[in-house]
């Protein structure tokens, strides 16, 4: 691929190009998000953000910070960790899907834990050494600079606190594979368009996965940004991973 050029799914295009592409995708895909997610995952996103975050050593007191955090999913679940005298900043480079996010963050009564901020996850707005957790759900392969976004992630953390990564990664096995392959190419852009009316958002999804670096190849890219004991987990034979890095 041209050194000028990133990826958009299977295209390759300017960097300009892709941000704004993802921010296309994700204004259309907003008010359907939570739906889709639970009808593509039959609901199992929800229990691998669940133990992602039951995971993630967070403490009462501590100040979290998840990027490219959506609809909240990730936050309303920190914040019950983070408790009265922790905080929580919800970020989204798309203010469509930060606008659902705040709106759950009412609903659910936890906005004096939670703030709000657009964010670009590659420039990040923060102190450095400002967070105890930075966390990124199913967003890192979205971000048009990965390896920017991850040096981000270690800059804004203190000392001693940790970077964790939730995002789709290589399935164990050739079988599993090509069975996820067809599941992901075929049936979740029919879905996309039968539920959202949206074929062509789902399938750069399911394409955006194929383009993430696998387990050990995004473990690079985090010791490359400077984070230190880095390691990951799978979870549903590798169809996700946990990443986690510290600074030091």
């Amino acid at each position: 691929m041209d050194e000028s050029k990133t990826h958009f799914g299977f295209r390759d295009v300017a960097p300009a190009e892709k941000t704004r592409l993802v921010r296309e995708v994700f204004a259309s895909v907003a008010p359907k998000y939570d739906l889709m997610n639970d009808l593509m995952s039959f609901g199992v996103h929800r229990l691998w953000k669940r133990d992602f975050v039951a995971s993630s050593g967070v403490r009462p007191g501590h100040a979290v910070l998840d990027l490219a955090g959506g609809t909240g999913d990730i936050a309303l679940l920190m914040a019950q960790a983070v408790g009265d005298t922790g905080s929580v900043v919800l970020s989204d480079i798309n203010g469509a899907m930060l606008a659902r996010g705040r709106d759950r963050t009412i609903d659910a009564g936890a906005s004096a834990r939670i703030r709000c901020v657009q964010v670009d996850a590659a420039a990040v707005p923060f102190p450095d050494r400002s967070f105890d957790l930075v966390t990124i759900a199913f967003g890192l392969r979205n971000v048009t600079d990965k390896a920017a976004a991850l040096r981000e992630m270690h800059r804004v953390l203190k000392p001693g606190g940790r970077a964790l990564v939730l995002e789709f990664s290589r399935p164990h096995g050739s079988a599993l594979r090509a069975l996820y392959d067809l599941y992901s190419f075929e049936v979740l852009p029919r879905v996309g368009r039968a539920v959202a009316n949206d074929r062509d958002s789902y399938r750069y999804l399911a394409e955006s996965i194929r383009k993430h670096p696998p387990q050990e190849a995004l473990a690079g890219l985090m010791r490359d940004a400077g984070l230190e004991r880095v390691s990951f987990r799978n979870l549903s034979a590798g169809i996700v991973a946990i990443h986690s890095g510290y600074r030091i």
